[in-house]
Protein backbone atom coordinates (compact mmCIF):
# COMPACT_ATOMS: atom_id res chain seq x y z
CA UNK A 1 0.00 0.00 0.00
CA UNK A 2 1.47 2.96 -1.01
CA UNK A 3 0.35 6.81 -1.01
CA UNK A 4 -0.93 7.25 -4.00
CA UNK A 5 -3.19 4.18 -3.37
CA UNK A 6 -4.04 5.37 0.20
CA UNK A 7 -5.27 9.01 -1.95
CA UNK A 8 -7.17 7.08 -4.30
CA UNK A 9 -9.04 4.85 -2.25
CA UNK A 10 -9.64 8.13 -0.04
CA UNK A 11 -11.04 10.08 -2.54
CA UNK A 12 -13.07 6.88 -4.09
CA UNK A 13 -14.34 6.49 -0.63
CA UNK A 14 -15.80 10.44 -0.45
CA UNK A 15 -17.11 10.23 -4.19
CA UNK A 16 -18.94 6.86 -4.15
CA UNK A 17 -18.52 7.08 -7.63
CA UNK A 18 -15.42 6.00 -10.18
CA UNK A 19 -16.39 8.60 -12.78
CA UNK A 20 -16.52 11.23 -10.00
CA UNK A 21 -13.97 10.39 -8.23
CA UNK A 22 -11.50 9.60 -11.55
CA UNK A 23 -12.40 13.47 -12.34
CA UNK A 24 -11.87 14.77 -9.28
CA UNK A 25 -8.01 12.76 -9.29
CA UNK A 26 -7.57 13.98 -13.02
CA UNK A 27 -6.82 10.22 -13.94
CA UNK A 28 -8.65 7.91 -16.31
CA UNK A 29 -11.02 5.22 -14.67
CA UNK A 30 -9.42 1.99 -15.88
CA UNK A 31 -6.60 3.37 -13.60
CA UNK A 32 -8.58 4.32 -10.62
CA UNK A 33 -9.97 0.64 -10.79
CA UNK A 34 -6.60 -0.91 -10.73
CA UNK A 35 -4.88 0.81 -7.95
CA UNK A 36 -8.31 -0.33 -5.81
CA UNK A 37 -7.77 -3.58 -7.45
CA UNK A 38 -4.33 -3.82 -6.00
CA UNK A 39 -4.91 -2.48 -2.87
CA UNK A 40 -7.98 -5.02 -2.34
CA UNK A 41 -5.52 -7.75 -3.48
CA UNK A 42 -2.47 -6.46 -1.28
CA UNK A 43 -5.00 -6.46 1.92
CA UNK A 44 -7.05 -9.54 0.86
CA UNK A 45 -9.76 -7.46 1.63
CA UNK A 46 -12.95 -6.26 -0.34
CA UNK A 47 -13.02 -2.66 0.46
CA UNK A 48 -16.50 -1.31 -1.65
CA UNK A 49 -19.00 -3.03 -2.73
CA UNK A 50 -19.84 -2.41 -6.00
CA UNK A 51 -23.94 -1.76 -6.68
CA UNK A 52 -25.38 -0.20 -9.29
CA UNK A 53 -25.67 3.60 -8.29
CA UNK A 54 -21.99 3.59 -7.10
CA UNK A 55 -19.50 2.29 -4.43
CA UNK A 56 -19.95 2.33 -0.57
CA UNK A 57 -17.28 1.08 1.65
CA UNK A 58 -17.34 -2.52 3.49
CA UNK A 59 -16.61 -2.85 7.21
CA UNK A 60 -13.12 -3.51 6.05
CA UNK A 61 -12.91 -0.23 4.15
CA UNK A 62 -14.99 1.62 6.85
CA UNK A 63 -12.05 0.23 9.09
CA UNK A 64 -9.51 1.86 6.38
CA UNK A 65 -10.58 4.85 6.09
CA UNK A 66 -10.83 5.80 9.95
CA UNK A 67 -7.14 5.01 9.57
CA UNK A 68 -5.40 6.63 6.40
CA UNK A 69 -7.79 9.90 6.67
CA UNK A 70 -5.82 10.97 9.10
CA UNK A 71 -2.27 9.87 7.31
CA UNK A 72 -3.45 11.94 4.30
CA UNK A 73 -4.13 14.59 6.18
CA UNK A 74 -1.15 15.00 8.06
CA UNK A 75 1.01 14.73 5.07
CA UNK A 76 -1.09 16.92 3.20
CA UNK A 77 -0.22 19.24 6.07
CA UNK A 78 3.36 18.88 6.20
CA UNK A 79 3.42 19.42 2.20
CA UNK A 80 1.41 23.18 3.26
CA UNK A 81 3.72 23.77 6.24
CA UNK A 82 7.08 23.21 3.95
CA UNK A 83 5.25 25.81 1.44
CA UNK A 84 4.97 28.37 4.24
CA UNK A 85 8.45 28.28 4.69
CA UNK A 86 8.38 30.64 1.24
CA UNK A 87 6.02 32.82 2.71
CA UNK A 88 3.01 30.54 0.41
CA UNK A 89 -0.57 30.84 1.89
CA UNK A 90 -1.61 27.06 0.04
CA UNK A 91 -2.91 24.05 0.61
CA UNK A 92 -6.17 22.26 1.15
CA UNK A 93 -9.02 23.30 3.18
CA UNK A 94 -11.87 21.17 3.61
CA UNK A 95 -14.16 22.85 5.83
CA UNK A 96 -18.31 21.72 6.98
CA UNK A 97 -20.56 24.33 7.67
CA UNK A 98 -24.36 24.64 9.39
CA UNK A 99 -26.76 25.84 6.45
CA UNK A 100 -27.44 28.73 7.51
CA UNK A 101 -23.73 30.06 7.44
CA UNK A 102 -23.37 28.06 4.37
CA UNK A 103 -26.67 29.85 2.27
CA UNK A 104 -25.96 33.14 3.29
CA UNK A 105 -22.66 33.78 3.26
CA UNK A 106 -20.62 31.02 1.53
CA UNK A 107 -20.65 32.53 -2.32
CA UNK A 108 -18.89 35.70 -1.53
CA UNK A 109 -16.78 33.89 1.28
CA UNK A 110 -15.46 31.30 -1.63
CA UNK A 111 -15.15 34.08 -4.00
CA UNK A 112 -12.58 36.75 -1.79
CA UNK A 113 -10.76 33.04 -0.50
CA UNK A 114 -10.50 32.46 -4.78
CA UNK A 115 -9.23 35.88 -5.24
CA UNK A 116 -7.06 36.44 -2.22
CA UNK A 117 -5.27 33.07 -2.22
CA UNK A 118 -5.02 31.44 -5.39
CA UNK A 119 -3.42 28.43 -4.08
CA UNK A 120 -5.80 27.36 -1.37
CA UNK A 121 -7.79 24.24 -2.48
CA UNK A 122 -11.14 24.69 -0.79
CA UNK A 123 -13.41 22.19 0.28
CA UNK A 124 -16.96 22.69 1.64
CA UNK A 125 -19.99 20.57 2.55
CA UNK A 126 -23.02 21.51 4.43
CA UNK A 127 -24.13 19.15 7.19
CA UNK A 128 -25.80 18.93 10.78
CA UNK A 129 -23.70 19.77 13.73
CA UNK A 130 -23.41 16.91 15.04
CA UNK A 131 -22.26 14.91 12.40
CA UNK A 132 -19.22 17.77 11.50
CA UNK A 133 -18.18 17.35 14.65
CA UNK A 134 -17.44 13.53 14.37
CA UNK A 135 -16.35 14.26 10.80
CA UNK A 136 -13.77 16.75 12.54
CA UNK A 137 -12.64 14.48 15.03
CA UNK A 138 -12.20 11.44 12.43
CA UNK A 139 -10.25 13.51 10.23
CA UNK A 140 -12.83 14.23 7.55
CA UNK A 141 -13.04 17.27 7.65
CA UNK A 142 -10.74 20.31 8.94
CA UNK A 143 -12.83 22.72 10.40
CA UNK A 144 -16.84 22.65 11.36
CA UNK A 145 -18.91 25.72 11.52
CA UNK A 146 -21.07 24.81 13.85
CA UNK A 147 -23.79 25.97 16.11
CA UNK A 148 -22.32 25.69 20.14
CA UNK A 149 -24.08 26.83 23.13
CA UNK A 150 -21.14 29.41 24.58
CA UNK A 151 -21.06 28.01 27.66
CA UNK A 152 -20.03 24.65 26.13
CA UNK A 153 -16.94 25.91 24.19
CA UNK A 154 -14.30 23.27 23.81
CA UNK A 155 -10.71 24.19 24.06
CA UNK A 156 -10.39 23.92 20.36
CA UNK A 157 -13.76 25.92 19.45
CA UNK A 158 -13.00 29.32 18.33
CA UNK A 159 -16.40 32.23 19.03
CA UNK A 160 -17.37 33.68 16.13
CA UNK A 161 -20.83 35.36 17.04
CA UNK A 162 -23.76 35.33 19.31
CA UNK A 163 -26.74 35.94 17.42
CA UNK A 164 -30.65 36.42 17.65
CA UNK A 165 -33.02 34.59 16.70
CA UNK A 166 -36.02 36.68 15.01
CA UNK A 167 -39.73 36.68 14.42
CA UNK A 168 -40.01 36.61 10.61
CA UNK A 169 -43.19 37.16 8.23
CA UNK A 170 -44.16 38.12 4.63
CA UNK A 171 -43.98 41.70 4.35
CA UNK A 172 -47.68 41.58 3.28
CA UNK A 173 -48.66 39.34 5.80
CA UNK A 174 -52.34 41.31 7.49
CA UNK A 175 -51.01 39.93 11.64
CA UNK A 176 -50.44 42.81 14.01
CA UNK A 177 -47.05 42.04 15.98
CA UNK A 178 -45.78 44.71 17.71
CA UNK A 179 -41.84 45.59 17.38
CA UNK A 180 -40.70 43.31 20.57
CA UNK A 181 -42.71 39.86 20.66
CA UNK A 182 -42.98 37.88 23.58
CA UNK A 183 -41.71 34.31 23.17
CA UNK A 184 -44.60 33.22 24.53
CA UNK A 185 -46.62 34.17 21.47
CA UNK A 186 -45.19 31.87 19.36
CA UNK A 187 -47.69 29.02 21.04
CA UNK A 188 -50.97 30.05 18.99
CA UNK A 189 -48.76 31.24 15.32
CA UNK A 190 -48.78 29.18 12.24
CA UNK A 191 -45.08 28.66 11.96
CA UNK A 192 -42.87 26.76 9.82
CA UNK A 193 -39.39 25.74 11.44
CA UNK A 194 -36.50 23.10 11.00
CA UNK A 195 -36.78 19.64 12.21
CA UNK A 196 -35.64 18.20 15.27
CA UNK A 197 -32.76 17.08 13.56
CA UNK A 198 -31.83 20.49 13.33
CA UNK A 199 -29.66 22.26 15.60
CA UNK A 200 -31.45 25.53 15.01
CA UNK A 201 -34.80 23.21 16.23
CA UNK A 202 -32.71 21.88 19.53
CA UNK A 203 -32.45 25.71 20.73
CA UNK A 204 -36.27 26.54 20.15
CA UNK A 205 -37.53 23.59 21.77
CA UNK A 206 -35.41 24.47 24.87
CA UNK A 207 -36.60 27.74 24.95
CA UNK A 208 -40.24 27.13 24.73
CA UNK A 209 -40.07 24.29 27.37
CA UNK A 210 -38.33 26.57 29.44
CA UNK A 211 -41.60 28.65 29.09
CA UNK A 212 -43.82 26.09 29.86
CA UNK A 213 -45.38 25.01 26.19
CA UNK A 214 -44.19 22.80 23.26
CA UNK A 215 -43.82 24.54 19.50
CA UNK A 216 -46.28 22.51 16.87
CA UNK A 217 -45.43 24.06 13.23
CA UNK A 218 -47.32 23.71 10.34
CA UNK A 219 -44.33 22.31 8.12
CA UNK A 220 -41.11 21.29 9.23
CA UNK A 221 -38.17 22.21 6.62
CA UNK A 222 -34.28 22.06 6.71
CA UNK A 223 -33.38 23.61 4.49
CA UNK A 224 -33.24 27.76 5.60
CA UNK A 225 -33.64 29.42 2.10
CA UNK A 226 -37.16 27.15 1.26
CA UNK A 227 -38.31 28.08 4.87
CA UNK A 228 -37.64 32.26 4.09
CA UNK A 229 -39.51 31.26 0.59
CA UNK A 230 -42.50 29.88 2.07
CA UNK A 231 -42.65 32.44 4.71
CA UNK A 232 -42.29 35.05 1.76
CA UNK A 233 -45.32 33.93 -0.26
CA UNK A 234 -47.84 32.60 2.84
CA UNK A 235 -49.06 33.59 5.86
CA UNK A 236 -46.72 31.36 7.95
CA UNK A 237 -44.33 32.75 10.40
CA UNK A 238 -40.47 31.73 10.77
CA UNK A 239 -38.21 31.73 13.68
CA UNK A 240 -34.61 31.93 12.24
CA UNK A 241 -31.09 33.73 13.05
CA UNK A 242 -30.95 36.84 10.48
CA UNK A 243 -28.51 35.45 8.55
CA UNK A 244 -30.43 32.86 7.15
CA UNK A 245 -32.99 35.91 7.06
CA UNK A 246 -30.85 38.36 5.78
CA UNK A 247 -31.55 38.37 1.99
CA UNK A 248 -34.91 38.01 1.79
CA UNK A 249 -35.22 40.95 4.37
CA UNK A 250 -33.20 42.94 2.24
CA UNK A 251 -34.81 42.16 -1.08
CA UNK A 252 -38.31 43.54 1.43
CA UNK A 253 -39.71 39.93 1.10
CA UNK A 254 -40.68 39.65 4.55
CA UNK A 255 -40.53 41.57 7.70
CA UNK A 256 -38.79 40.59 11.13
CA UNK A 257 -39.47 41.10 14.94
CA UNK A 258 -37.08 40.59 17.93
CA UNK A 259 -38.03 38.38 20.78
CA UNK A 260 -38.10 38.71 24.21
CA UNK A 261 -38.96 37.10 27.51
CA UNK A 262 -36.67 35.14 27.06
CA UNK A 263 -34.35 36.44 23.68
CA UNK A 264 -33.58 33.49 21.50
CA UNK A 265 -29.52 33.60 20.56
CA UNK A 266 -27.71 30.97 19.14
CA UNK A 267 -23.93 30.90 18.81
CA UNK A 268 -21.48 29.83 16.16
CA UNK A 269 -18.12 28.92 16.31
CA UNK A 270 -15.57 27.00 14.23
CA UNK A 271 -14.07 23.67 15.49
CA UNK A 272 -10.64 22.28 14.68
CA UNK A 273 -9.48 18.49 15.80
CA UNK A 274 -7.35 18.74 18.99
CA UNK A 275 -4.72 16.49 17.77
CA UNK A 276 -3.92 18.89 14.84
CA UNK A 277 -2.19 22.08 14.26
CA UNK A 278 -3.97 25.28 12.66
CA UNK A 279 -2.39 25.81 8.91
CA UNK A 280 -2.08 28.75 7.60
CA UNK A 281 -4.20 28.41 4.86
CA UNK A 282 -7.08 26.88 7.58
CA UNK A 283 -6.68 30.42 9.57
CA UNK A 284 -6.49 32.36 6.50
CA UNK A 285 -10.00 30.98 5.26
CA UNK A 286 -11.87 31.36 8.64
CA UNK A 287 -10.64 34.96 8.97
CA UNK A 288 -12.48 35.58 5.75
CA UNK A 289 -15.56 33.51 6.81
CA UNK A 290 -16.23 34.63 9.99
CA UNK A 291 -15.82 38.17 8.83
CA UNK A 292 -18.62 37.76 6.63
CA UNK A 293 -20.90 35.88 8.71
CA UNK A 294 -19.87 38.51 10.93
CA UNK A 295 -20.97 41.24 8.39
CA UNK A 296 -24.28 39.27 7.21
CA UNK A 297 -25.07 39.00 11.12
CA UNK A 298 -25.23 42.98 11.66
CA UNK A 299 -26.38 43.96 8.95
CA UNK A 300 -29.39 41.58 9.56
CA UNK A 301 -30.06 43.14 12.78
CA UNK A 302 -29.97 46.67 11.57
CA UNK A 303 -32.83 46.24 8.72
CA UNK A 304 -34.99 44.88 11.55
CA UNK A 305 -34.37 48.12 13.42
CA UNK A 306 -36.09 50.06 10.33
Amino acid sequence: MDLRQMQYFLCLAQEGNVTRAARQLNIVQPALSMQIAKLEKSLGKQLFYRVARGMSLTPAGEALAQRVAPIITDIDRARDEIAELDGKVSGRVNIGMITSAAQSTLPASSASIAARYPEIHLLVCEGYSETMLEWVAAGQLDIAIVNTPAPRLAPTSRHILDEEMMLACAAGNQLQLPKVVSFDRLEGLDIVIPSRRHGLRRILDDAAAAAGFSLKPRLEIDTLSAICEVVATTDLLTVLPGIALHSTLAAGRIRARRLRNPSIVRSVAWVTNPRRSLSAAMSAVMDIIAGDLTKAATSASRLVRR
